[in-house]
């Protein structure tokens, strides 16, 4: 294995853009949940005529669509992903709208049939259920509890208020109260391994609210003891959660 040095280096200047997780092959490795959310998005891209995804990424997930609605547009609030997904959306007809994280959505009333997200950052219920029309759909795959915890409270400790948050039945509870009928709710617990130490830092960088501050400088200590226990060949194991919603207006 490289140095710490090396490691750290490479996973400090790596571009961090986007919802694509390639640059972890060989480093990490995330159990999928049982379901597989892409094939079912795909199967409700096939039928649906106005759709709207929130927080796309870079649109990572919407480009392998093998089929999209006559009319699909895309949200997203942080400005590098939201340039990333115009590029490789906007060939395909797909409209890129760059949006605040929370708030009213700039759409008018019923103005889709389907809404679909993958992890997105806080679902505003009132605001999806306004988009929908009668009948339309809300299909999404969220962040479920205490999500890697194990590795955020290795950096952070206990955090067990935090814990609680983004329950998927207090979810479905607040999707009903907008006016939705929730109609599926599944949930998941997935293994997640981390071999080397540049894997936890590139991950901290991609998803800057784990840690909030993350810096090498200011968790050297624990870096450099997980750089000493990964050497040894034990790998950091955390777990992700999920869970799959789909909700009718």
């Amino acid at each position: 294995m490289r140095s710490f040095a090396d490691l750290v280096h490479e996973a400090e200047t790596a571009d961090v853009t986007g919802w694509g997780f390639g640059w972890l092959a060989g480093r990490a490795v995330e159990e999928r949940p049982p379901w597989s959310y892409v094939q079912l998005l795909a199967r409700r891209f096939e039928n649906a005529r106005a759709a709207l995804d929130l927080d796309t990424g870079g649109g990572e997930v919407i480009d392998e669509m093998p089929v999209l609605p006559p009319r699909l547009v895309v949200t997203e609030s942080w400005p590098p992903n939201a340039r990333a997904a115009r590029e490789r959306l906007s060939p395909r007809g797909v409209q890129v709208v760059e949006t605040a994280a929370t708030g009213r959505l700039p759409f008018d009333d019923g103005s889709f049939d389907l809404v679909t997200s993958r992890h997105p950052v806080a679902p505003n219920w009132s605001e999806i259920a306004r988009v929908l029309h009668p009948g339309g759909h809300y299909f999404a795959q969220h962040v479920g509890p205490a999500s890697a915890f194990e590795l955020i409270e290795y950096f952070l400790g206990p955090l067990p208020v935090e814990r609680r948050q983004r329950d998927p039945h207090h979810e479905a509870d607040a999707a009903v109260h907008a006016g939705l009928a929730v109609t599926d709710l599944r949930e998941a617990r997935c293994r997640m391994e981390f071999y080397d130490v540049g894997a936890v830092v590139w991950i901290l960088r991609k998803c800057p609210w784990w840690v909030p501050g993350f810096s090498v400088e200011r968790y050297r200590e624990q870096l450099v003891e997980l750089d000493r226990r990964m050497r040894d060949g034990t790998p950091f194991v955390a777990h992700s959660t999920r869970h799959l919603i789909e909700a009718r207006r």
